[in-house]
C-alpha cells in the first residue's frame, strides 16, 4: 500500500520525497520564524491576522511549486498561466508588508529548489535585520514633538516675548504659518516645537495662557514625522 501511494507519481523524473518533506518543514519553520518577527515589530492601524498566516502559509506554496516544477518548462508555462486567472485585491498600505511577502517567497524558492542552507541563512538574516530596525527606530525623524497655535492680539512688532518664551522651552521653535485676521488686529500664528523636555509641554501652554497679548492657545501632540 504504501508503495502503491509513493509511486504515485508518473513524472519523467522520479521525485524525492524525503527533500519534498525537509522542503516544506523548512519553509513552514522560515515562515512562521518571519511571521513572529512581524507580530512583534509591526506599529500602526493596518495589522491583520490573515496577512500574517499568509506570511506562514505563502513560503511553503512556494516551495512546493518549485518541487513540482522540477526544471519542467511545461510544466511552468502550465503555472504561469494558471496563476493570470488570480486576482489579488489586497492593498498593502505599509511598503515594509511588501518587504515581508518578498521574504517569504525567495524562503520558499530556496526551500523548493533544495538549498536549505541559504533558506536558514537568508531567514536569519532578513529577521535580524527586522528586529535591528524595529529595536533602534532606524530612519524616524523627530523634527518636532508639539504644534502650537497661538492667537496673538498684541501688534507683530512685539512677538519677541513669545518668541523667547518659546526657545526657552523648546530646542527648535518653527512658525508654520502666520495669517492676521480681518475682524480685529490680531495673528494667528503656528509654531512647530521640539521641546527640551515633553513631558512639561503642560506648563509651557499655562505660560502662554498667562503671557500678556495672547488671546486663544490650542496645542496637539504630533507624532513621527510621516514621509510619502
Amino acid at each position: 500500500m504504501n508503495d502503491l501511494f509513493l509511486r504515485g507519481d508518473y513524472a519523467t523524473a522520479p521525485t524525492n520525497y524525503s527533500a519534498l518533506l525537509i522542503a516544506l518543514l523548512l519553509s513552514f519553520a522560515c515562515g512562521h520564524l518571519i511571521a513572529w518577527i512581524y507580530m512583534l515589530t509591526h506599529t500602526g492601524l493596518s495589522y491583520s491576522r490573515s496577512y500574517v498566516n499568509t506570511l506562514i502559509l505563502m513560503p511553503v506554496i512556494v516551495a512546493l511549486v518549485m518541487m513540482i516544477l522540477a526544471n519542467n518548462l511545461v510544466l511552468a508555462f502550465g503555472l504561469m498561466a494558471i496563476f493570470a486567472m488570480v486576482r489579488f485585491r489586497s492593498i498593502l498600505r505599509d511598503t515594509l508588508d511588501t518587504t515581508y511577502v518578498l521574504a517569504v517567497i525567495v524562503i520558499g524558492l530556496a526551500c523548493g529548489t533544495l538549498k536549505f542552507t541559504s533558506a536558514v541563512i537568508g531567514c536569519l538574516g532578513v529577521s535580524a535585520i527586522m528586529v535591528y530596525f524595529w529595536a533602534t527606530s532606524f530612519g524616524t525623524r523627530h523634527r518636532y514633538n508639539l504644534i502650537v497655535n497661538v492667537q496673538w492680539a498684541r501688534p507683530a512688532g512685539e512677538l519677541g516675548d513669545l518668541r523667547q518664551l518659546l526657545r526657552r522651552h523648546s530646542r527648535t521653535a518653527e512658525c508654520a504659518s502666520q495669517r492676521s485676521n480681518e475682524g480685529y488686529q490680531g495673528i494667528d500664528l503656528s509654531y512647530r516645537l521640539l521641546l527640551r523636555d515633553p513631558a512639561r509641554s503642560d506648563e509651557l501652554i499655562d505660560e502662554l495662557r498667562a503671557l500678556q497679548g495672547v488671546a486663544r492657545v490650542s496645542s496637539l501632540h504630533a507624532g513621527d514625522e510621516s514621509e510619502m
